[in-house]
């Protein structure tokens, strides 16, 4: 299959969002040079598909294989460049015919399976916003993000609609049409992907989307509030082709598999937008983590750069390197890992199985693209986030009282900043300036991460400064969770914490006050915990729960966290001084 796409200037029909200084912070040199290196649209519009997948059929690498699909049962599809090309201009036609129109938001709700990464290609043809939702995730956080985001259109499953959407559909309004990838559905606004799809043309002439128009639209978790929305634009593809080629050196012809799920960013800028932006090929696994297979695929697949997770190294190292001997992986040049630190032992044991360290990165969902990374050709310091790229100035700040920052030497401990100005900055959260806001102070984006810069350059991680935990490399807010408990008739209070975990790196574990008629007890314990599992799903449920007769607050009657946490790891409790006298953390 095959298709061709034009494109057109089209006066937008909406102006872009406001965009808050540190988007607009003057590029330098260095990210003019990137950007030139792109193809761009007529009347200098920018679009992410066009420059993934478009550009390399024009320039002959048509025939190329795009995307290369395994599926969990055996299956395995080859996808080129001209066919994605193809199937995305369908797909953006699809939009067109149902109404969607710019800036329109049009979700996903699946695993890795192939009709995800046409949605996401054709979204963006059709200027409309692309936001993935993590498959695992239980009907609440479900309906949240559906919500909060406005989606006119999800693409998902038979299995995921019945289970985490079906039943909630009058409370998404927005929400006019539903597309199943393996059938159709007898409701109005229900239909099958795949009959769309197919009675649409692969022509399609991309309209105007400046680099300013929002693109993507990425949910990560606060401590407080609903789930932000960080939005970002099209003039991100810069940062996420100039990534591709610096960490990973990606070329075209390259084989390269990245096993995040694509309902995270990761899963999306490296998962699908850099490696095409590179003219790789990209290697789709659907199954889930099993040791040897993956080892197979590695080999059978030649993989050259390999990106994964620090939980599933460990995971790896559990199984034991014996379970790669035999498996012929010289092709590997390159394996990384991002989603959270990862400690030397994973660095090192990489050497061992695979013949080559693993070499951490640091980003985040704010930052769009790789920031500081351990490059090759550079002295690789197991443990370490690595130095920044080139183009990127990061520093460890103290945040004053007036809202300034201060810089702090070498050896101190404080935030992880970076200055404004890269092309992936996110542009804002979704509805909610004020905590953008909150992000930046004196030209720097203040990252809530925890870090120490030693002589030479090389950064490294110390933890969260707030109540965020990231658990098996996903970023978990306590709001959703202690939300969802709350919901239950049992519970008057509930308070979160991450609890160290040896393969998860952290675990969720919540402390619950009962109301009065209820005793706590092993049947309450279980429900609770099952309760909770059935509404957030289980990347997000708590592992564990305590009852307390009270928890911990302030004054003001916010549940101190902290003396929860430091209680539970037998911490010295601190500052009490806060404290709430007749809320005491007792057991």
């Amino acid at each position: 299959m095959s298709g061709t796409t034009t494109h057109q200037r089209l006066e937008p029909g909406e102006p872009s969002p406001n965009v808050a200084a540190a988007a607009t912070a003057p590029a330098d040199s260095f990210w003019a040079v990137a950007r030139s290196e792109l193809e761009g649209l007529p009347g200098g519009g920018l679009n992410i598909a066009c420059e993934a997948v478009d550009r390399h059929v024009q320039a002959g690498r048509g025939a190329t294989v795009a995307l290369r699909w395994r599926g969990k049962n055996g299956e395995r599809r080859d996808f080129s460049y001209a066919d994605l090309a193809g199937l995305s201009n369908r797909f953006a036609n699809m939009l067109r015919r149902l109404g969607v129109g710019k800036g329109d938001r049009v979700c996903t709700l699946a695993g890795r399976i192939p009709e995800l990464y046409i949605a996401a290609l054709g979204t963006l043809k059709a200027g409309a916003v692309f936001c993935p939702l993590f498959s695992a995730f239980g009907p609440e956080p479900v309906r949240v993000r559906l919500s909060k985001s406005r989606a006119r259109v999800l693409v998902t499953t038979a299995l995921l609609y019945q289970r985490k959407v079906q039943a909630q559909r009058n409370d998404l309004p927005d929400l006019a049409q539903v597309l199943l990838a393996d059938g159709g559905g007898a409701e109005p606004g229900v239909h099958s992907f795949q009959a769309l799809l197919d009675a649409e043309s692969d022509q399609f002439t991309i309209p105007f989307t400046a680099p300013e128009d929002w693109a993507l639209l990425h949910f990560t978790s606060g401590t407080t509030g609903t789930p932000k929305g960080a939005i970002h634009v099209h003039e991100a593809i810069v940062a996420h082709r100039f990534t591709g080629r610096r960490v990973f050196e990606l070329q075209p012809g390259d084989i390269y598999w990245c096993t995040a799920d694509p309902g995270w960013v990761t899963g999306v800028s490296y998962g699908i937008i850099a490696p095409l932006a590179c003219g790789a090929t990209l290697v789709v696994d659907e199954a889930d983590f099993d040791a040897r297979r993956w080892y197979a695929i590695l080999e059978q697949e030649r993989v050259n750069v390999w990106y994964t997770a620090p939980t599933a190294i460990r995971m790896l190292m559990r199984v034991g390197a014996e379970a790669a001997q035999g498996c012929d992986l010289s092709a590997l040049r390159f394996a990384a890992s991002v989603g959270e630190p990862l400690n030397p032992a994973g660095v090192l044991w990489g050497q061992e199985a695979l013949g080559r360290p693993f070499h951490d990165t640091w980003w985040q969902t704010e930052t769009g693209a790789i920031l500081i990374a351990n490059r090759l050709g550079q002295e690789l310091r197991p443990g370490s986030m690595g130095r920044p790229l080139p183009g990127i100035t990061a520093a460890i700040v103290r945040r004053r009282p007036d809202g300034g920052v201060d810089l702090l030497d070498a050896g101190e401990e404080g935030e992880l900043a970076v200055r404004i100005g890269w092309p992936s900055l996110f542009r804002g959260y979704l509805d909610d300036a004020e905590r953008y806001r909150a992000c930046f102070a004196d030209g720097w984006y203040l990252s809530g991460d925890l870090a120490t810069r030693d002589a030479e350059g090389y950064y490294w991680f110390l933890g969260r400064n707030d109540d965020v935990i990231k658990s098996a490399g996903h970023l978990i807010g306590p709001f959703e969770v202690e939300s969802a408990l709350l919901q239950h008739p049992a519970v008057a209070e509930a308070g979160m914490i991450g609890k160290p975990d040896a393969f998860a790196g952290h675990i969720i574990k919540v402390f619950v006050a009962l109301k009065p008629g209820y005793v706590a007890s092993a049947a309450l314990h279980k429900e609770l915990l099952g309760f909770a599992r059935t509404r957030l799903g289980p990347a997000v449920a708590p592992r564990e729960l305590e009852f307390m007769a009270d928890l911990p607050k302030t004054r003001s009657g916010k549940i101190l966290r902290r003396l929860l946490r430091d209680r539970e790891l037998g911490l010295p409790l601190g500052d009490l001084s806060v404290l709430d006298a007749d809320a005491t953390p007792t057991g």
